[in-house]
């Protein structure tokens, strides 16, 4: 990925912190100064987790497991939903279902309830219901992709998830702790970094902050995904390529010659021979 630009972060208002009466004690590492009652993030390091973050990331992504991106916030939801569908990975921006990680089977479940309504809409046997019944499931089919519809394709549970703001979306960050999920997030200054495993120490309430940090992060990912893509055509064209047999060269003059038969000698002689020794 490209390093991440110092100026680039400070113009998008990346080190603008919470007031210091609600920090976290334990976000002092990664505060700069105090400015008017507001803390200020030390960018240097923010640019230092975003380029950690983004390589763990970009692994993850080349392995070919899922990256979660969880944002309900208004201000981070958009941004979040328009950079994850750019990578083809799965996002919750509306509100966080309870157990959507520790008891992901249920929430398969209603996936494939999803699958089931649009099935039944294709091959006509939706058209057989009553008014009432087509309405119901409607209604149904609405609020599961409302909430749902961007995991449909996670078929098992992510490799990693990906969070704005760690304080709203604390239940996501307890169910991947508690199933060793590896949690990455953008961590403000009024929030407890100690539960994440890669901190990016920033401003997730600007929109401009946080689409600029999920630029890098994103871009990261789509690099890991080009290059597995890669690796994969590779291999799909080595094993298509047909095998070149190897037809050894008949080496000058070694085209062996046809042996004489061997003259035997006829049974009737050689009693004579034996009769005339005995005389």
């Amino acid at each position: 990925m490209e390093n991440v630009n110092i100026k680039e972060l400070l113009d998008s208002g990346v080190h603008f912190g919470h007031l210091t009466r609600k920090w976290d004690p334990n976000m002092a590492p990664y505060i700069y100064t105090e400015r008017n009652g507001v803390h200020i993030i030390d960018l240097y390091k923010t640019a230092a987790k975003i380029e950690e973050t983004a390589a763990a990331l970009e692994k993850i992504a080349n392995s070919g497991r899922k990256i979660l991106f969880v944002a309900t916030k208004k201000q981070a939801k958009d941004i979040v939903a328009e950079k994850a569908k750019s990578i083809n990975m799965p996002f919750i921006t509306e509100r966080w279902p309870g157990g959507m990680l520790t008891n992901f089977v249920t929430i398969r479940k209603a996936v494939k309830k999803m699958a089931t309504i649009d099935r039944m809409k294709l091959d006509g046997s939706f058209d057989a219901l009553s008014k009432r019944e087509k309405l119901q499931i409607n209604r149904q089919r609405a609020k599961l992709e409302k909430n749902l519809g961007s995991i449909t394709d996670m078929t098992r549970l992510p490799g990693a998830i990906f969070v704005v703001d760690v304080k709203k979306e604390h239940i996501a960050v307890a169910e991947a702790k508690n199933l060793n999920i590896p949690i990455f997030a953008m961590v403000d200054t009024n929030s407890d970094p100690r539960p994440i495993d890669f901190v990016i120490p920033a401003n997730d309430d600007a929109s401009k902050s946080i689409e600029k940090v999920l630029g890098y992060i994103t871009d990261a990912i789509a690099n890991g995904l080009t290059e597995r893509k890669a690796v994969k055509e590779k291999a799909k064209t080595e094993k298509e390529a047909p095998k070149a047999e190897t037809v050894k060269a008949p080496a000058k003059d070694a085209t062996p010659a046809k042996e004489a038969p061997k003259a035997e000698a006829p049974k009737a002689d050689a009693k004579e021979a034996t009769s005339e020794e005995a005389k």
